[in-house]
């Protein structure tokens, strides 16, 4: 059950089209998850259409063609038609991942798998930009170490479930996470958990052996 979501005002600025390009992907990708997010989204793309229309000389007509917009946008949403042309999957020693339709024209720009510590797999994603994207998969029991955030991390849960000493998260749940934050993020679930995940800076490790690593943390953001 999805138990985290962007806060409307995240919703809202994702419907009309102010929020940053990077921020607009991953909560993209949440709303292909979560009907509950999905049917704000439509709403408040009929409110801020409406809001457009009545501005304009010929109101009346123009929020016609607005509704009926709106309504065409919503039975795409709740139906499931508006997706790309086909599903990708995304693989892992056997196992197999649906992405979210936000995700999939980024399928080819998904680098190769590769171990890290313990039992943590990591796969990097071009999207573009000065931001860090990455798949990460976390067998059960792997742990990414305690750390915190020297910029901003947005996470989508896309298959399994994590617990982090904060919350307990399940599949489609979102989260942001900045300096206020300390956490250990660690696979709950038997089949592990998928998740994929933006920083705009490299994170501070906190506890123990980690801590070795925060001088050298620059290379690995690329």
């Amino acid at each position: 059950m999805i138990k985290f979501h962007p806060n409307n005002q995240q919703l809202s600025e994702f419907s009309s089209g102010v929020m940053s390009p990077t921020e607009s992907l991953i909560v993209s990708a949440h709303c292909d998850m979560c009907v509950k997010c999905s049917r704000k989204i439509s709403l408040y793309t009929e409110s801020n259409t409406n809001e457009a229309f009545n501005d304009s000389p010929d109101a009346e007509s123009e929020h016609a063609f607005g509704s009926m917009l709106f309504d065409i946008t919503s039975q795409q949403i709740d139906k499931g038609i508006a997706r790309e042309s086909s599903t990708k999957v995304l693989e892992l020693d056997g196992r197999q991942f649906t992405l979210p339709r936000s995700l999939n024209r980024f399928a080819a720009s998904i680098g190769n798998w590769s171990h890290l510590v313990g039992k943590i797999w990591q796969a990097p994603v071009n999207i573009g930009g000065d931001t860090v994207a990455n798949f990460i998969f976390m067998e059960k029991g792997g742990s990414v170490p305690e750390h915190t955030h020297r910029g901003t991390e947005m996470t989508l849960v896309v298959n399994g479930e994590f617990s982090d000493g904060l919350a307990d998260y399940d599949s489609g749940d979102f989260m942001v996470m900045d300096e206020k934050h300390v956490h250990t993020p660690v696979a709950t679930s038997d089949e592990g958990c998928l998740v994929f995940s933006i920083v705009d800076k490299p994170l501070h490790f906190t506890s123990g052996w980690a801590r070795l690593i925060n001088p050298f943390s620059h290379l690995f953001f690329k």
